[in-house]
């Protein structure tokens, strides 16, 4: 028996990963769960799923659960997600919170060398370096990629050695917009922009889908987790969404990872692996239905988010923090319709252009970059 905590159990990730562990109740505990804002969901967690621990992220959602569970070993805001990083019961975390807020909890469970099953692309995006650093230390601490590329990238490198790589390739569905210019995108609403092709996420995840910001964020996180140089990380358009990404090999063979769009694959081989178990959760892909498969380059010059990421993880040290602080800042102004759509690539860049790097040495480095960086921002564009 797995003792697993879920940080973001509302989510779709969350959710996704609590249906794997509704199907294998034999294999899996759930030791523990965070929410933000959604603490009625948080309650039904709790009946169905008997977590020994919970975080909440409100003081009105930590004084209704707590009211109705006295006994439950509740915590609250940042400093909860922090605690459950900490569990000594936790055999494996999955990291499924948006945003910089998921990385302390990330280094305290490294520190007790756990499994960390990773779905935070920022905790990789902001601090990679760090993080790498601290693998190295606790050894016994492992990081599985949760989101579907990564894990697709992850599976394929098993096929060969790293220094045998010559391309990471990551595919990309093209989002909300995909085939329209920047004229196209001028009036954009945030309705607009919410109404991705093929996933249902969550909303900041989907607005950086509309922008290939989130591709830019899956190429720092892919050099980070893999250690490959960005001149061999690429990027392409792949609008069914079936290969999940690719490794090419030097010897030209492509090795890719197809699947149904299903997120609870990658989720319950980051629980299993390097085990692969049949589930009547995980969704089975017929090719037969797929019918074509098209490949497309990137528009990197409407969608300069993926160019702006590129360019942040080359420049390398805090300006990668810079990049995922400024952006999520950005997606909340254009979600209150502060600024507009495509001013989100021009407060990432005008944040870039302010910052002075540093190198990451500590987390402290890595949380006053991304504080800083919010502040100008807020400072800037927000009133």
């Amino acid at each position: 028996m797995k003792n697993i905590t879920i940080l973001g159990s509302t989510g779709s990730i969350g959710t996704n990963a609590l249906e794997v562990i509704r199907q294998k109740r034999d294999e899996f505990n759930v030791v523990a769960i965070s929410g933000h804002t959604n603490y009625k969901l948080v309650i039904e967690q709790i009946k169905e799923f008997n977590p020994k621990y919970v975080s909440i992220g409100t003081e009105e959602g930590y004084e209704v659960i707590k009211k109705e569970f006295p006994e439950l070993n509740l915590f609250l805001g940042r400093e909860g997600l922090k605690k459950l990083g900490q569990l000594d019961e936790t055999d494996i975390i999955l990291t499924a919170v948006s945003g910089v807020i998921g990385i302390e909890a990330t280094v305290e469970a490294i520190k007790k060398g756990k499994r960390i099953a990773l779905a935070n692309k920022e905790t990789m995006v902001a601090g990679g370096v760090y993080i790498r650093k601290l693998l190295k230390e606790y050894k016994d601490a492992e990081i599985i990629p949760v989101d579907s590329e990564h894990s697709a990238l992850f599976q394929s490198l098993l096929a060969g050695k790293k220094e045998n790589v010559k391309n990471l390739i990551i595919t990309a569905s093209g989002g909300s917009f995909r085939g329209k210019k920047r004229d196209e995108l001028k009036n954009i609403t945030v309705e607009d922009a919410l109404k991705h092709p093929k996933w249902s996420m969550g909303k900041k995840i989907t607005i950086d889908s509309s922008t290939l910001v989130n591709k830019g964020l899956e190429v720092i996180e892919a050099h980070e987790l893999f250690e490959i140089d960005y001149d061999k990380i690429k990027v392409v358009v792949h609008p069914q969404s079936i290969v999940h990404s690719l490794v090419e090999y030097e010897d030209n063979a492509m090795i890719a990872q197809l699947g149904a769009t299903d997120m609870k694959l990658p989720i319950q081989l980051a629980f299993t692996y390097p085990e692969r178990e049949s589930s009547k959760a995980l969704d089975t892909l017929d090719l037969m239905k797929v019918g074509a498969l098209t490949f497309e380059e990137p528009d990197m010059e409407t969608f300069k988010g993926l160019s702006l990421a590129y360019k942040a993880g080359r420049i390398g040290g805090t300006m990668t923090t810079v990049f995922n602080a400024a952006n999520e800042i950005a997606v909340e102004l254009f979600m209150k319709e502060k600024i507009k759509f495509l001013e989100i690539y021009d407060v990432i860049e005008k944040a870039m252009e302010n910052h002075i790097p540093k190198e990451i040495d500590s987390l402290e480095t890595i949380l006053e970059a991304d504080e800083k960086t919010r502040q100008w921002v807020y400072e800037n564009f927000g009133k």
